[in-house]
C-alpha cells in the first residue's frame, strides 16, 4: 500500500527534503499530516498554500514529458476528453496535438472566459469560429461549449453533458496552462456538491503538477491534469503584476481610434499595429480596460517604443525579459479581428494593409470579425 500523502491542491506527493521541488512541506507540518489521518486528507503543500493565501508563485521544476505520457495513455482508455481553451488566446491554447492521443474517444471543446466578450456577441458565431480553427488542425470536437469558469456562467448545459458522458467512462480535463482549466473544474465541483475550491488555481501557469481524480457517485472520475507550458503563450513570459494588467476582469469595453495610413497603435509595450495602406478608418480595440493604448506616427514609432518601453509602454516592466517585437503584414479582405493572443483583439475594416507585432510574433493572428 502506498503511504505517500498527496497535496490536495496540486496532486504532488508531499515531501520535506527539498523546498525547490514539488510537494514541499516543512518537516514539522508533514509529520502532523502523517500522524493525523483526517488532516492528511485535506493538506496542501507550501506552494499551494502560498498560491491560495498570498497569490505568490513558488518555482517548481515541472516536466511536460510526464504529461505527454499521460496523454499517450488516453487512446487506450475509455474516456471523455475535455479540452479547455482560452477564448482570448484560442490558437495558442488549443491543444492541437490532441488528435494523436484521442483515439476513438469522444472529444469536446470548452471555450472559457466567454463573459469577457461584449454583451452583443453571438455565441453561434464564436462557436463556428472555434470549430473552423479546430478542424483546420485536424480536430473534430463532438460539441463546443462557451463558459465563464470564474463567474460560473453557462455551466448547466456542460454539467448535464458531463453527467451523461461519465456514466460509463472517466472525464479528463486537458489544456495549456493559464486557460482556467482548474478554475472550471472547481466551479463544476461546486455546482455538483459541497466542496469549495478543491483544486489550487491562480493566474500563474503550471499550478497543477499531477493529475487529480475527483470521484463521482457513479464510480467514475473527473480528472484534472497538469497544464502544458508553451513558449507560444504570452502568459508564460510575464510576471504577476504584468499579468494582472493584461488579464481582463470585466467585459471588454471597445475603444475606437480613427487612423489613417502612416499611423501606429501601441497596445502598451506588448503589441503594435502599423496602418500601411487603405482609406482612413476606425480601429476598435478590445482589451483589458487598464491596458495603455498609444497612437503615434509610424515614422516615429520605433524610436518612441525604444524610448518608452517599460515606462509609458508598460507592460512589460523590463523589455529585456521578452523577445523583440516582430511583425507580420496582413491584408484584410473583409472586416477582420487582428489577434494578439493573451492581450485581446483589434477590429479593422476590409481592404486595409497592416503590419502587426508582438514579442517574437507570439499570439499573432487574424479572423473574420466576430462582433
Amino acid at each position: 500500500m502506498d503511504d505517500n500523502i498527496i497535496c490536495i491542491g496540486c496532486g504532488a506527493v508531499l515531501q520535506s527534503d527539498n523546498p525547490e521541488e514539488a510537494g514541499y512541506l516543512p518537516a514539522s507540518r508533514l509529520k502532523k499530516a502523517i500522524e493525523s489521518e483526517d488532516e492528511g486528507n485535506d493538506i496542501y503543500c507550501q506552494r499551494c498554500f502560498r498560491l491560495r493565501h498570498y497569490n505568490e508563485i513558488m518555482p517548481v521544476d515541472a516536466d511536460n514529458d510526464d504529461f505527454l505520457a499521460l496523454l499517450n495513455s488516453l487512446a487506450s482508455k475509455k474516456a471523455l476528453i475535455v479540452n479547455v481553451v482560452d477564448l482570448f488566446d484560442f490558437t495558442n491554447s488549443l491543444l492541437s496535438s490532441l488528435k494523436r492521443f484521442v483515439g476513438d474517444n469522444e472529444f469536446i471543446l470548452v471555450g472559457n472566459k466567454f463573459d469577457l466578450f461584449p454583451l452583443n456577441s453571438k455565441q453561434s458565431k464564436i462557436k463556428d469560429w472555434m470549430r473552423q480553427e479546430a478542424n483546420r488542425v485536424g480536430l473534430f470536437p463532438k460539441k463546443i461549449f462557451l463558459v465563464s469558469a470564474k463567474n460560473k456562467k453557462n455551466l448547466t448545459e456542460l454539467i448535464s453533458y458531463l453527467n451523461k458522458g461519465s456514466r460509463d467512462k472517466d472525464v479528463y480535463f486537458v489544456g495549456m496552462t493559464n486557460v482556467g482549466k482548474s478554475t472550471l473544474l472547481n466551479a463544476i465541483i461546486d455546482e455538483m456538491g459541497d466542496v469549495k475550491n478543491l483544486i489550487t488555481t491562480s493566474r500563474f501557469p503550471g499550478t497543477t503538477l499531477d493529475k487529480i481524480e475527483i470521484p463521482l457517485e457513479n464510480g467514475h472520475f473527473l480528472v484534472d491534469t497538469p497544464g502544458i507550458m508553451t513558449e507560444n503563450q504570452l502568459a508564460t513570459r510575464l510576471n504577476a503584476k504584468e499579468l494582472a494588467v493584461i488579464s481582463p476582469q470585466k467585459p471588454l469595453k471597445p475603444a475606437t481610434y480613427q487612423l489613417k495610413p502612416g499611423n501606429t497603435l501601441f497596445l502598451a509595450g506588448l503589441g503594435r499595429i502599423d496602418f500601411l495602406k487603405g482609406n482612413p478608418a476606425s480601429f476598435t480595440v478590445y482589451a483589458a480596460r487598464g491596458l495603455y493604448i498609444h497612437r503615434t506616427k509610424t515614422e516615429n514609432a520605433t524610436e518612441f517604443y525604444q524610448r518608452h518601453v517599460g515606462e509609458l509602454l508598460n507592460p512589460p516592466e523590463e523589455a529585456s525579459e521578452l523577445p523583440e517585437l516582430k511583425g507580420q503584414e496582413l491584408h484584410t479582405s473583409y472586416k477582420s479581428d487582428l489577434l494578439f493572443g493573451g492581450i485581446g483583439f483589434v477590429t479593422v475594416p476590409a481592404d486595409c494593409l497592416v503590419k502587426i507585432y508582438t514579442p517574437g510574433k507570439i499570439g499573432l493572428g487574424i479572423r473574420r470579425a466576430l462582433i
